[in-house]
């Protein structure tokens, strides 16, 4: 084999190894990517629950309060 076949193999060799790492790179960043999307879905449905129950506080107490001065009133 000559110099120059060697030095194509090689150089297809490497080209190969490259691609494989670009490839894992890209899987990793991809994987890190969906992950942080998840967890920040996760953390808006704490906050949107978080306002729901907010919410019904405020109506219940809002219900108490209007019962309790219809009461008086009567």
């Amino acid at each position: 084999m000559s110099t120059e076949e060697q030095a194509r193999k090689l150089m297809a060799q490497e080209r190969k190894h490259q691609e494989h790492i670009d490839h894992n790179m890209l899987t990793r960043s991809v994987e890190e990517v969906e992950e942080l999307e998840i967890s920040n879905t996760d953390e808006r449905a704490r906050e949107l629950l978080a306002q729901d129950r907010k919410h019904d506080v405020n109506l219940q107490e809002n219900m108490l309060n209007r019962s309790h001065k219809e009461i008086h009133n009567s």
